[in-house]
């Protein structure tokens, strides 16, 4: 299996990418969402998944690892193949996909072109406790600035709040909202706790 591809970019249309590297050009299958963050960049690394078929090795191109990891997920689930998957990136952020799975919002599922009621109502049942756990949710969290989180959790540490509860707390402020001052967010977690 390949990890990464990193290449220079030969051709990007909005649902795919022609990579080369060492002088061979890889045809990687992308979605909006990689595609818009690949715009305007002449070399660029691709996290991979393959899949090899009787008739074709496929590529599909993702400009996370948790954006891949989501990915994978979702081809977990009965019902959903490849170019679903890459259909559902394309019409909604993985952000937007982890948040409507954790939050069993149906409707938005639902609205993806290909996602009946029933394979959204599947996607929510088998992922809820994996998406909730997998490194593709706590890269939001990850993502926001931890020094400003490590400040803030001094802070309420130092006005008397356990460290674990305070730790959750600050997760969940972060990942809707990452980009407030240490202020804001001790503020909101006072709040709360």
């Amino acid at each position: 299996m390949f990890e990464y591809i990193k290449g220079a970019v030969i051709s990007l249309k909005p649902s795919h990418v022609i990579l080369e590297t060492n002088s061979i050009g890889y045809f990687i299958t992308i979605s909006l969402n990689t595609y818009t963050q690949l715009n305007g960049k002449e070399n660029v690394k691709l996290y991979i998944h393959q899949v090899i078929r009787e008739d074709a090795h496929l590529f599909y191109g993702f400009a996370t690892e948790s954006e891949r990891e989501l990915f994978r997920m979702l081809i977990s689930v009965s019902g959903i193949g490849s170019n679903t998957a890459i259909m559902m990136f394309s019409s909604l952020s993985p952000d937007e996909i982890s948040q409507a799975i954790l939050n069993e919002n149906v409707v938005l599922l639902k609205s993806i072109k290909g996602i009946g009621i029933k394979t959204a109502q599947r996607v929510i049942i088998d992922l809820k406790d994996k998406v909730g756990k997998s490194p593709a949710s706590e890269q939001i969290v990850a993502s926001a600035d931890n020094t400003l989180r490590n400040e803030a959790l001094s802070a309420l540490v130092m006005l008397g709040f356990a460290k674990k509860p305070a730790e959750k707390e600050l997760d969940k402020i972060l990942a809707a909202q990452p980009n407030l001052s240490v202020e804001s967010v001790i503020k909101l977690a006072l709040k709360s706790l």
